[in-house]
């Protein structure tokens, strides 16, 4: 287990967002992810979106208490960047297991089919959604509610282009600090190697709360 450092602020200990604590050692997912990315990923990054998202809501709050909004459009566009990012990289930490690989069971599976054809249909088209955004961003594999079916998705950013009716279920972090310092630019070697730590068990319990109406990322971080 690790614990992450204690935010800067003495004030945020308080905060309504925290960096949750992953079940795996940093260096549990090598030679996938090594240990140094997943040390920088989440004590850095991850911790940023937290501090990010506490601090913009008390922005919110004093622009609310001053009647002064002149600075809402920039503020609600940090919270929403913050907040999905930080809604994101649970899902991520959590789709991933040194225990991972292998391919989806049971009715996730019959889903996958049916939607992508085969596992290596969601295989090869997730991997061209993740590696194809341009710049920053996600390749997701989504339940969408209103067609019943599962849909791959570019979240570019973190906020930007995504349906507010979907919910992720496998998220691809596509953003350069999850896989440079390892894989430099060859970003396929790196979407191809993530297959192997995918929590399948994590992205069933998604994906049955998903189509029962519940949102998915409620789910235990």
């Amino acid at each position: 287990m690790i614990s992450p450092s204690a935010l800067a602020d003495e004030e945020n200990s308080m905060a309504l967002y925290t960096l949750p604590d992953l079940d795996y050692d940093y260096s549990a997912l090598e030679p996938a992810i090594i240990g140094e990315i997943n040390e920088l990923h989440h004590s850095k990054h991850h911790q940023a979106y937290v501090t990010g998202a506490n601090q913009t809501l008390e922005k919110i709050d004093e622009a609310r208490d001053k009647q002064d909004f002149s600075s809402i459009v920039g503020l609600e566009t940090t919270l929403a960047f913050h907040l999905a990012g930080h809604a994101l990289h649970q899902v991520w930490w959590k789709n991933l297991s040194p225990h991972g690989g292998d391919k989806p069971v049971g009715e996730l599976a019959a889903a996958v089919d049916e939607f992508f054809g085969s596992f290596d249909g969601l295989r090869t088209q997730l991997n061209a959604a993740a590696s194809t955004i341009q710049g920053s961003g996600w390749g997701i594999l989504a339940w969408e509610p209103v067609g019943q079916r599962l849909i791959t998705q570019q979240l570019k950013d973190h906020h930007s282009n995504l349906s507010i009716a979907t919910t992720p279920l496998l998220a691809f972090d596509a953003w350069e600090h999850a896989y440079y310092l390892q894989y430099r630019n060859v970003k396929a070697d790196y979407f191809n190697a993530l297959w192997n730590v995918i929590n399948w068990t994590d992205v069933n319990q998604r994906f049955e709360a998903a189509r029962t109406g519940k949102n998915g990322l409620l789910l235990q971080p």
